[in-house]
């Protein structure tokens, strides 16, 4: 809560590629060159620092599938080692990267993450997860992936010991007595971790971080994730079509957070959110269409196809989508479908609209509209528990990047919604504000 009584909205850039419409890049003038420029995610930090956001992010993956990459550029440099550039470049901005606990070893991360809190002065977040790919898991020596619930009991031994790892060397330690001693040797402990997945010695050979343990966010949909997120979690990232997806979701992880001894109120839960945002509602209306007529016609009506088990190849673009079977009759995957099927009835989309919609951010809410309009969907979030805050996925960046910090972060702080300036030094004090 500000002063004013209102609850403030926390809000990450989720940075990836040239947007997260699948075809920003496409654009003309878009950042597609840029890809592997270092310059171009400093550039992004300092945009979003401009704006106050509280963290940029980085999803990460362990592999390439050539055939999704050539329709759309998909990850090219990896993001811890992006993170501490860019935390050369900014000074207030948080620093979070996904961290997979089937492919890291605890040391190896609790290693990286430490070094890169100490580098930006207490700043950096790691967001845990389990991976998803079979693919991914050959890049690592296995065959496969493990069993869902095998991976989740991994995730949650691999932060007991990085955290374990972070406590070892305790910051008090280091006298630099030049006189005498450099460090209090008593004060270093041993982790003798020994689990059913990780055997970890310790202690680690970087002191503790400035925040003592870097902020901890997870991304869990299912049972386990969110159980993980409710007992472990100080951020969590959210999937939320609407309002009520948001609060049923944010409700939930709640109420299994109290059931864990914990105060639900340190939890942050940000949905995804995308905008397209303009001075008046035609201009972000044609902001989107544009970026919508540059998708490939023929592979974005195969890729629904292979969502909905339909061929779509003869649908009119300009048409309504035509009626589809009630989610009780489909035999596919529902999650996605369902979430098809709550766009249609809700959005009355022609079919190239809904093309454009699953190409930028899929399940996740959209915002198309005014500043103003904007800022009220925002409050409606924060104001019926649907949020605390959200994780931007600008469909083009850097310029949807800038129509939000130029344009919605000064109605939200007019609103008295959003911070003026960052009131504290660390990303888990700027959490808390």
């Amino acid at each position: 809560m500000s002063d004013n009584g209102k609850r403030q909205v926390h809000l990450n850039l989720f940075i990836f590629g040239c947007g997260h419409h699948n075809a920003a890049w496409r654009s003309p003038g878009s950042s597609v060159e840029r890809l592997g420029d270092i310059r171009y995610y400093e550039e992004l930090a300092r945009i979003a620092e401009s704006g106050a956001l509280d963290a940029v992010f980085f999803a990460d993956g362990q592999s390439l599938r050539a055939d999704s990459a050539e329709r759309s550029p998909t990850w090219f440099l990896e993001p811890l080692t992006t993170l501490a550039a860019m935390a050369r470049a900014t000074s207030n901005i948080g620093l979070v990267s996904t961290v997979s606990s089937s492919f890291y070893t605890p040391f190896h991360a609790a290693r990286l993450l430490a070094s890169l809190d100490h580098i930006s002065s207490g700043r950096v977040g790691w967001n845990v997860v389990t991976s998803m790919f079979d693919a991914e898991a050959r890049n690592h020596g296995m065959d496969g992936l493990p069993a869902h619930a095998e991976r989740y009991a991994r995730a949650e031994e691999f932060i007991d010991a990085v955290q374990a790892l972070w406590d070892s060397w305790p910051s008090d330690s280091i006298l630099t007595d030049r006189e005498g001693k450099y460090l209090d040797a008593s004060m270093i402990r041993p982790v003798d971790h020994n689990g059913e997945h990780f055997s970890v010695a310790g202690p680690l050979n970087v002191p503790q971080p400035p925040q003592g343990r870097p902020v901890l966010f997870q991304a869990g949909a299912s049972d386990p994730g969110r159980n993980l997120a409710a007992r472990r979690a100080e951020g969590i990232y959210a999937v939320a079509y609407d309002i009520e997806q948001g609060r049923e979701y944010r409700a939930d992880v709640r109420a299994r957070a109290e059931a864990n001894g914990r105060d639900p109120d340190d939890l942050v839960v940000m949905p995804g959110l995308v905008t397209y945002v303009g001075r008046t509602m035609e201009e972000a209306e044609r902001k989107r269409d544009r970026l919508d007529e540059l998708l490939p016609v023929e592979a974005s009506l195969a890729q629904l196809g292979g969502f909905i088990h339909r061929d779509c190849s003869d649908w009119v673009l300009d048409e309504r989508v035509p009626e589809l079977a009630p989610i009780e009759e489909f035999t596919g995957p529902q999650g996605r479908y369902a979430t098809i099927l709550r766009i249609i009835d809700v959005e009355r989309p022609t079919v190239r609209q809904l093309l454009g919609r699953l190409a930028a951010g899929g399940g996740h809410c959209t915002m198309v509209g005014t500043p103003e309009t904007i800022a009220d969907r925002i409050e409606e979030w924060l104001d019926g528990g649907a949020a605390d805050g959200f994780n931007l996925m600008p469909p083009q960046l850097p310029d949807s990047l800038t129509d939000f910090v130029e344009l919605v972060v000064p109605e939200l702080r007019r609103r008295g919604r959003f911070r003026e300036a960052y009131a504290s030094s660390t990303l888990r004090g700027n959490l808390a504000d």
